[in-house]
């Protein structure tokens, strides 16, 4: 993986994306378990982009359930969240510099994800915006349609806070980063099980230690 290199005034937004890509790679990915999940996530993601054409509902069950589900185990779960040796940086100090989505602001995510489709007990048509459900798999289909419009909302809800206390192009600039980051993630994350086999539990970084080296 290349290293950010960018006049800080006027950064371009394929400069801004790597940055942006860079700092999440070297702060919230060092856990080789996390990467693996990630990769796993990526392809799933991948496969719900195509799904999405047909049937955005059954695409979001697979974005929720599978893509996001291992994705965010990954950094709960795994990723160390003590002091950063590598990057000389303190974990409220990388939760204070998020662009996206940081780690209280997942929990709250999550939150509204799990509780959501409980708005289907009181009306299972949704208040007459969805059709009668038929079956188990008609009431799933229906909690599809609530997390993909969650799914959308977050993700613009967002960008639109970005754009209003930082700039609209910080805001364009993370919502193309989280639509390519399946792409991105197997690109680069795709070593990551040959890593966990052979007994790596943490990736040495010696990308980010080349990016110190260079700046110095």
């Amino acid at each position: 993986m290349s290293t950010p290199s960018f006049d800080s005034r006027a950064p371009s937004f394929r400069q801004e994306l790597h940055v942006q890509r860079w700092d999440d790679h070297r702060y919230y990915h060092q856990s080789r378990v996390n990467q693996t999940l990630h990769l796993v996530s990526a392809l799933t993601f991948l496969s719900a982009y195509i799904v999405v054409f047909f049937d955005p509902a059954v695409a979001a069950l697979l974005g929720w359930l599978v893509a996001m589900v291992t994705r965010q185990s990954g950094h709960f779960f795994f990723e160390p969240n003590g002091y950063d040796e590598v990057n000389d940086a303190t974990h409220e100090y990388k939760e204070s510099i998020k662009v996206g989505y940081n780690l209280h602001r997942k929990v709250i995510l999550h939150a509204v994800w799990i509780l959501s489709p409980m708005t289907l007990w009181f009306s299972p048509t949704l208040f007459g915006r969805l059709p009668e459900p038929v079956g188990f798999w008609g009431h799933l289909h229906h909690v599809g349609w609530i997390w993909f419009v969650l799914g959308v909302a977050a993700v613009s809800a967002r960008a639109l806070y970005l754009g209003l206390t930082q700039s609209w192009r910080t805001g364009i600039v993370w919502v193309a980063k989280i639509l390519t980051d399946p792409f991105h993630d197997v690109a680069i994350y795709w070593r990551s099980p040959l890593a966990l086999l052979r007994g790596e539990w943490l990736d040495p970084m010696h990308d980010v230690q080349a990016e110190q080296v260079a700046s110095r």
